[in-house]
């Protein structure tokens, strides 16, 4: 069973719990966020499979998951690009934010989300068990997507966003 880190709104570690059972009760834990630009700028999506425990079918950053016991974050988020997207990049930490939210499923994401940032040309070769589909997308036209479909995209999604835009009112 997938284990993930418990901590405090501070990051320090607590404890390990099963995921499934941590997203029940609604604790708090570690997870990251991968967002990969195109070098024109555009932002690398992908939606999720449809046999996704949850948000399936929504649009969302590049890959996302939360570290294992003793793994890095940064490691972590390495590990799952490639294993949801085929790729590797080299990523740099951006920012990191906690949001929590009620899922369709009756579940609870509380997690400090550690968003990295990476640059790429590669295309996908996506794990059909993660991830349906990809594209590449132009700031302004997520911006309008997001405003016109918000249902479209995952909750974690629009609060990472919503964070660029704070860190970065040009982009």
């Amino acid at each position: 069973m997938e284990q993930v880190i418990l901590i405090n709104e501070q990051d320090h570690e607590i404890g390990t719990m099963e995921k499934i059972e941590a997203h029940r009760l609604g604790l708090l834990h570690r997870a990251f966020s991968v967002c990969l630009f195109h070098e024109n700028g555009d932002m690398l999506l992908q939606q999720r499979a449809a046999s996704k425990y949850h948000s399936p079918g929504l649009w969302t950053n590049t890959c996302c998951g939360h570290p294992r016991p003793g793994e890095a974050t940064i490691d972590a988020a390495q590990r799952r690009l490639g294993e949801e997207m085929g790729m590797q990049a080299i990523l740099s930490p951006a920012f990191q934010f906690i949001y929590q939210t009620t899922l369709e499923n009756g579940l609870i994401e509380y997690e400090l989300d550690h968003v990295f940032f990476g640059h790429t040309n590669q295309t996908p070769i996506l794990n059909p068990h993660e991830a349906s589909d990809w594209r590449y997308i132009s700031s302004s036209d997520l911006t309008q997507e997001l405003y016109d479909h918000p249902d479209r995209f995952t909750f974690w999604f629009h609060r990472i966003i919503e964070q660029i835009h704070a860190h970065n009112p040009s982009h």
